[in-house]
């Protein structure tokens, strides 16, 4: 390294000109954990009251539902103002529809309907294969005679035997 340059980045630690000491002490960052004990003190003040035994919460959002699996929530009735904190989780909405549709409202309709459109347009390109397959299927298994029966069959056959 160049002697310039080390003089250079020396000279940038001074906190007064030169002669003087250099800093002791490092800059200290805060963490996030004093923003949480900081949101926690605010919504204490202005009196939420903790929900128990939420196992799930789920935001929706256009075709995109934000998850969040044994949250922690807390709200303000009268205020309308509810507080949902954890790990949430990403996904889209056909990915968990099953089980969601009891908790769809009238705004989740359309995208609902755009679902069944896409489902729709999926099945008859499934259905035609399923017709495939099964024509090769119909060559495996013969078709059953009107007026036999499976145990009339059997008994032939031992009969034979």
């Amino acid at each position: 390294m160049n002697v310039e340059r080390l003089q250079k980045m020396a000279g940038a630690v001074r906190t007064g000109g030169k002669g003087s000491m250099r800093r002791k002490k490092k800059a200290v960052h805060k963490t996030t954990t004093t923003d949480d004990k900081r949101l926690q003190s605010t919504l204490k003040r202005i009196g939420v009251n903790a929900i128990p035994a939420i196992e799930e919460v789920n935001i929706f959002k256009d075709d995109v539902v934000i998850q969040f699996v044994n949250p922690k929530v807390q709200a303000l009735v009268g205020a309308n103002t509810w507080v949902v904190s954890g790990a949430p989780q990403t996904k889209k909405l056909q990915d968990i529809l099953p089980g969601i549709i009891n908790q769809l409202g009238p705004d989740n309709l359309d995208n609902l309907r755009k679902l069944a459109e896409q489902f729709q347009k999926q099945a008859p390109a499934a259905g035609a294969d399923a017709t495939n397959t099964q024509e090769e299927d119909d060559d495996d298994v013969p078709d059953l005679v009107p007026g036999e029966t499976f145990e009339a069959a059997a008994e032939e056959d031992q009969a034979a035997k």
